[in-house]
């Protein structure tokens, strides 16, 4: 068993290098899970568009709102939304509230078909 709590997690930038993340758990630590973290961004920050070839994202909005944009189609995100982020899928998040956005996701490695 595993006993975390957020307030004893150190903050790190993301890779994307924006937003303050929190790895609540890391890739390695359990198998398929590439990550469960929270992430905060402040007012006007945006994660540019990207995708990823073999990873599932799943985000959960704890607080604020923001814009997803998602393979050109543009979502309002706010508290309370579930969103799945599939491989391959373009995706950008950008907090266009006056307050932070957090985020809690994870990631999880898309299996190779034999």
């Amino acid at each position: 068993m595993k006993l975390i709590s957020l307030k004893d997690l150190p903050t790190i930038i993301t890779s994307h290098n924006v937003g303050k993340k929190k790895e609540i758990i890391k890739n390695g630590e359990i198998e398929s899970l590439t990550q469960f973290s929270q992430v905060t961004f402040m007012p006007g920050e945006v994660v540019k568009e990207h995708n990823h070839e073999d990873l599932y994202e799943v985000y959960l909005v704890e607080e604020g709102e923001g814009t997803l944009r998602l393979n050109g189609q543009k979502y309002h995100i706010e508290k309370g939304i579930c969103f799945v982020v599939e491989p391959g899928e373009l995706h950008e998040v950008e907090n266009t509230s006056n307050g932070e956005l957090v985020l809690t996701y994870f990631v999880i490695q898309k299996q190779k078909r034999i």
